[in-house]
């Protein structure tokens, strides 16, 4: 089932954490966040604000210089078990949706990661199945991912990461190239799905429409943490940010 995590138990906590690069640049620093499990949640912030590198930290893509991250409970780190664990638990949908999309059906694109779980057979349809049918992309199982349009790849690319039941699904720019139509049933489709979500955007419109809580980050530091409608009224803010 899609979303399955522990009832008490926050799907992300993220604690203390500073990073610096090899070149010395100190990217966060001791950023804290508690995303608590089923919430819908947007990281704002400008370029450069460090928002990609502490996404990159959810799946243990890099290391904290210092603290720590937690997802669902489990403590990520570096051991090859525990990032195989921590990276079916955190899904991350691509900005450009190309960049997940490589086999030639729909079908095959969604089966890959499960299948690299060890999935066979009828357990592994079914985990297509339940993913196509939760991005109502179904009926396109056969199709070739070149073929069709941005925003349904952008609706497959979402459904390989819902193959692998994810808690925390982590889109980059959702909305981006989308027309109104499109934008619309991506909107449609990501509420209701019984996941966290985590959504790195400039769109403030599209934040407001699907997250109830608003996170601005800027040079490294979480400078805001406020429901989003309040959040977005405060001009002086979102003009400093």
């Amino acid at each position: 089932m899609i979303g399955v995590v522990q009832p008490t138990v926050p799907s992300l906590d993220v604690r203390g954490v500073r990073y610096a690069y090899p070149d010395g640049h100190v990217a966060l620093h001791g950023v804290d966040l508690t995303v608590p499990r089923g919430d819908r949640v947007a990281l704002l912030g400008p370029n450069g604000a460090g928002k990609t590198t502490l996404v990159l930290h959810l799946n243990g893509i890099l290391t904290p210089t210092e603290g720590s991250v937690r997802v669902g409970g489990l403590a990520v780190a570096q051991d090859r078990a525990t990032l195989a664990e921590v990276r079916r638990r955190v899904g991350i949908v691509f900005q450009d949706p190309d960049d997940q999309l490589f086999l030639p059906t729909v079908a095959e694109d969604v089966a890959f990661g499960p299948a690299n779980l060890g999935l066979r057979g009828a357990e592994l349809a079914a985990r297509v199945d339940e993913a196509l049918a939760a991005v109502g992309m179904s009926d396109h199982r056969d199709r070739a991912p070149h073929h069709l349009s941005f925003g349904q790849r952008r609706r497959v690319a979402v459904a390989t990461v819902l193959a692998m039941h994810p808690e925390i699904l982590v889109l980059d720019e959702p909305s981006s190239n989308l027309d109104p139509a499109a934008r619309r049933e991506l909107a449609e489709i990501l509420r209701g799905l019984p996941v966290t979500l985590l959504m790195v955007t400039h769109d403030l419109p599209y934040a407001l429409e699907l997250c109830d809580r608003s996170v601005i980050l800027d040079a490294g530091r979480i400078v805001a943490d406020a429901p989003t409608r309040d959040l977005l009224a405060d001009a002086d803010l979102l003009a400093r940010h």
